[in-house]
């Protein structure tokens, strides 16, 4: 099969018609439409329904799309691998969520260019649930992400042992305010247990997404919220935040997910430096 079909098939599929999909491509819409018969040739199935707003997938199209996508990742992973630059012998490809990048992932690629020069390095960042596909479908060798996937035929190997504290600017009296307090997604499993522990705060003042940015925001403004305790060590050390008095500590270890079929000898390299990696981390 032409991966270039599969890959005009993705565009149409992400911009919803052929027009878009050509213009993108630059192609011609007829280039575009020869491209996808031949695929529904080979395919022997009809793959999208044409109509005046645009193209929908067919029942045989939504099939085809996972397929489509991890034909691509896998050809594009095989091209990596073929054409690597002189002096390298190995290619390896690593993801991590966007939390996880600064400083855990500058250590290992910093690690891996000292102590595996002859390996070909290429890192990902993306959301957790589209690196563990990528895990899935061969095109990253391991995942760096916090939370343990539960899905058949991958592998958690814990990394770092994390725990998220309660943190308050220093001095600060009284009972936590909802306004002043941080409310940090850090998943489905930590807001459950906070929201058992502390209810009255479900609807704090600022709500944010990224750890970083809430913890940046707290150190200019005062607050509170709860925090990576190796991101918060040192700004306890120095006097500017301190812990809260008995409150629950919750886990947000992070994990190396890797597929079980794996290949062993690229799996302990990349290992290696990522522990390396975390000892400097932690």
């Amino acid at each position: 099969m032409d991966i270039n079909a599969a890959r005009t098939f993705l565009e149409i599929v992400r911009t919803g018609s052929f027009v878009n999909a050509a213009a993108n491509l630059h192609l011609t819409q007829t280039a575009v439409s020869a491209r996808i018969r031949v695929l529904e040739q080979q395919l022997n199935r009809p793959l999208f329904i044409r109509n005046k707003t645009g193209a929908q997938l067919t029942r045989e199209g939504q099939q085809f799309l996972r397929f489509a996508t991890t034909l691509v990742q896998v050809w594009d992973r095989a091209c990596q691998s073929v054409a690597l630059p002189p002096g390298r012998e190995l290619a390896v490809t690593v993801g991590a969520e966007l939390s996880v990048w600064n400083p855990l992932m500058r250590h290992w690629l910093v690690w891996m260019h000292d102590e595996c020069p002859r390996i070909a390095a290429n890192v990902r960042v993306d959301s957790a649930p589209r690196l563990v596909e990528q895990v899935q479908n061969g095109s990253l060798d391991i995942a760096v992400v916090y939370a343990a996937q539960q899905k058949q035929g991958l592998i958690n190997d814990l990394l770092i042992d994390e725990k998220l504290v309660f943190v308050r600017t220093t001095g600060a009296q009284g009972e936590i305010s909802p306004e002043t307090h941080v409310r940090v997604d850090w998943g489905e499993e930590f807001l459950a247990g906070y929201e058992a522990a502390y209810p009255e705060l479900a609807h704090a003042g600022i709500s944010v997404s990224h750890g970083p940015l809430a913890l940046d925001y707290i150190l200019a403004v005062g607050g509170s919220g709860y925090f990576r305790m190796s991101a918060v060590r040192p700004f306890i050390a120095q006097g500017l935040l301190e812990l809260v008095p008995h409150s629950p500590v919750f886990s947000h270890s992070v994990y190396m997910v890797h597929s079980s079929k794996a290949d062993e000898d690229v799996l302990a390299q990349i290992r290696a430096g990522l522990r390396a990696a975390a000892r400097l981390y932690e």
